[in-house]
């Protein structure tokens, strides 16, 4: 009980200068990053083949891209797979052979880095139009999935509502996609259903403190907007961190206990709860506050001939 009396002292809507100015830098730090770096996209995205092979002993990385670089494959990429015995290489398509030779090719020269010894654990071929085809599908599922929620969030709510959720929405996303391009993580189809999973999260928690926001703006007869807005997130403050802990502490298991393939998928989780939480409050609340939001916004509307229905 005294936390949440405590909770309720928090002015959120006094600190909203310094969370604007705080996602307007992040929002530019990951743009630049995206228009500079890029993304280190997945083989489902650019196509290529995958191989992974396991040797007895422990791998030198080092060697493994010399032989691969001997053998004709300079852009190949070489990574540890869980453990270091097992190594994960990326190879760009080629016009001059087939899929089939590509991977014999490339096995050999793991073979021969390691002293000729290596299990060859698993091939993937990605062409690259199936490559084309899943990045676009992947922008249009994201760019679907936001003029779903606008509508819903427009016809549940009021069209303040709605863009303010969508303004939260296309902060996380952008946050946690220029998060891994800054650091060039891997992205491939489990972080874009990740990166998916994080909008109806975020979602979730937004339409909770906005339904709380709607609640008071009609039982509150005292108080600017803004005060009811921090009041308001007082309220759902507690439920806000709970949520949000308990739903952490299962993804850092599943990141550190899930095994190296789904590494990606739990991190860009990780990222889309703590930047959702976030938004939820200072993005989402204060979107509405800019757009002008009153108390008359909020009342019901009365149906016109409704005092005389309700006559005896």
């Amino acid at each position: 009980m005294q936390l949440f009396k405590l909770n309720r002292t928090i002015d959120f809507m006094g600190m909203r200068k310094l969370a604007v100015a705080l996602s307007a830098i992040l929002i530019l730090v990951a743009i630049a990053s995206m228009v500079v770096r890029g993304m280190d996209l997945g083989i489902d995205f650019t196509g290529g083949t995958l191989i992974e092979v396991g040797y007895q002993q422990s791998a030198d990385l080092g060697k493994v891209r010399e032989a691969l670089v001997a053998a004709g494959f300079q852009d190949a990429t070489a990574q540890h797979f869980g453990t270091t015995r097992e190594v994960l290489v990326n190879l760009a398509p080629r016009a001059d052979m087939s899929n089939t030779e590509l991977s014999d090719q490339a096995f050999s020269a793991l073979k021969q880095a390691m002293g000729g010894e290596a299990e060859l654990r698993r091939v993937e071929f990605v062409g690259p139009q199936v490559g084309d085809e899943l990045t676009e599908d992947g922008g249009l599922a994201m760019l679907y999935a936001l003029i779903g929620i606008l509508i819903y969030v427009a016809v549940r709510f009021e069209y303040r509502f709605a863009a303010g959720s969508i303004i939260a929405l296309v902060h996380d996303v952008l946050i946690t996609i220029g998060i891994f391009s800054l650091f060039q993580i891997e992205f491939d189809l489990p972080v874009l259903a990740a990166v998916l999973a994080v909008i109806g999260y975020s979602l979730n928690d937004t339409i909770v403190v906005y339904d709380r926001i709607r609640e008071n703006f009609r039982k509150m007869r005292k108080g600017t907007p803004a005060e009811i807005i921090n009041a308001s997130l007082n309220q759902t403050f507690s439920r806000t961190i709970m949520t949000s802990v308990t739903t952490l502490l299962v993804l850092c298991a599943l990141f550190v206990l899930g095994g190296e393939i789904i590494h990606g998928f739990a991190l860009a989780l990780i990222i889309g709860v703590v930047v959702g939480t976030y938004s939820s409050i200072y993005v989402a609340s204060t979107a509405v506050l800019a757009l002008g939001i009153s108390k008359a916004d909020m009342m019901p509307v009365k149906k016109e001939g409704a005092e005389v229905d309700s006559r005896p």
